[in-house]
């Protein structure tokens, strides 16, 4: 949730905004203001009756200390108390449509993200290492799964339908020492404290970290609990300090955790049908960080290099993306997408997305901190990405590290955890 002053005060950056993001259609900016503008009248007019009825009230007091008549000055109070009862029913009316709005906005978008209708306006930052030369036409990581018995498609689907899958033998093993690997490196030696959440939320972890209430159809729910299946690790570690107040010296704070993530997919008709890169259930490591506000943006490139080692330390082919301003996501002001390359499929693919959220998490999900002693709580900024996906990462090795003879070498640096 974006600072509700920049409805009162800021509307016409914010329409420039919504544009820039290709949401206009999102909210109605006037109705906001127009709700925003009666809901501070109804509480200005609730709160000149409270101070009436304390003056009257105290009049009241003294005139029957003297033993003076008060039964008219009683009976316009009690006309005031129904007065004010009307007023705050008003209120929390009124209130309950602007939160709604509210929750609806994107964030504010950062100066540096480019303007753009789409991912072909991303601007691409850096590039590392160098495409792999094969001397043999390389396999997609399905066909290459498929054929060494290791990546089951057909009984994924027998079990759960479309986009599941089940592994066998080394892309187990791999996947598995990939996230070891993973977890490892960025414990030790990137300062992430290692967490363990549960992987269905409440409503209220949704709303926090911006899924809900917005995009509530991608993702799944159980009605009947009234919680969901996390599609990413982000929402219980974000949450986690949910309604509470961190101290500066806690701060900045570097959580990290190992999930299944749950995704309907919804809207991805046609796109990856094949393969391990738009599922319906995959693993990943999620990065996460709690952070004073003036620092955010340089925790944003510490934050990116982290998942950037991951890629480093396996030798893949990468390059990083920033994101335009029509495709960052709705809650982040800025992102970076990491691709790895992928030789048997001949492109890029997404393997993480790190973005800076300011405070719009921190808001929604009233998470503080206090900068000295005896001073106000303020917003803190909250940060995420992938540290990486793990089933992206497991089809970006099997393709970068396949033979001619049809089999794969298994990477220096996850040799010490495959046994």
């Amino acid at each position: 949730m974006i600072d509700p002053r920049l409805v009162r005060d800021d509307l016409e950056n914010l329409r420039v905004m919504l544009k820039k993001r290709n949401m206009e259609s999102v909210v109605d900016l006037d109705e906001l203001k127009r709700i925003d503008e009666e809901r501070r009248s109804v509480i200005a007019r609730a709160d000149e009756l409270r101070e009436k009825r304390n003056r009257v009230s105290k009049e009241i007091g003294k005139l029957k200390s003297k033993g003076g008549e008060a039964s008219e000055l009683m009976a316009e109070m009690s006309g005031v108390n129904d007065g004010i009862k009307e007023l705050e029913a008003s209120v929390e009316k009124l209130d309950a449509g602007f939160n709604e709005l509210m929750l609806s906005l994107p964030n504010v978008l950062s100066d540096a993200v480019p303007e753009g209708r789409d991912e072909n306006d991303n601007v691409m930052v850096r590039t590392w290492g160098e495409k792999p030369a094969f001397g043999f036409k390389p396999k997609p990581h399905y066909d290459l799964g498929t054929d060494l018995g290791i990546l089951d498609f057909e009984r994924g689907v027998k079990l759960s339908g479309t986009r599941f899958y089940v592994y066998r033998g080394l892309a187990a093993k791999l996947e598995r020492a990939i996230i070891n690997f993973m977890l490892d490196l960025h414990t030790v030696e990137h300062g992430y404290t290692e967490t363990f959440a549960p992987f269905v939320v409440n409503d209220e972890s949704m709303i926090g970290t911006g899924q809900y209430p917005k995009f509530r159809d991608e993702y799944y729910r159980i009605e009947r609990d009234g919680l969901s299946l996390i599609p990413t690790a982000e929402v219980p570690l974000t949450n986690l300090y949910r309604d509470e107040i961190l101290e500066k010296e806690q701060l900045p704070l570097y959580v990290t955790m190992q999930s299944a993530c749950f995704r309907r997919e919804a809207g991805s008709a046609g796109k990856d049908t094949r393969g391990l890169i738009r599922v319906h259930q995959f693993q990943k490591v999620e990065l996460v960080k709690f952070v004073e506000p003036e620092t955010s943006f340089d925790e944003l490139e510490k934050l990116t290099a982290n998942a950037e080692e991951v890629l480093k330390r396996l030798n893949l082919h990468y390059r990083v993306m920033l994101l335009c301003s029509a495709d960052t996501s709705a809650a982040s002001a800025k992102t970076y997408d990491i691709e790895v390359w992928m030789p048997g499929l001949d492109r890029y693919v997404e393997i993480s997305s790190c973005s800076n959220f300011l405070d719009y998490q921190a808001r929604r999900a009233r998470i503080r901190y206090r900068k000295a002693r005896g001073e106000k709580a303020a917003f803190l900024h909250t940060l995420n990405g992938s540290g990486l996906a793990a089933g992206r990462t497991l089809a970006a090795v099997m393709e970068n590290y396949q033979t001619a003879e049809g089999g794969i070498e298994v990477p220096a640096a996850l040799k010490p955890y495959i046994k």
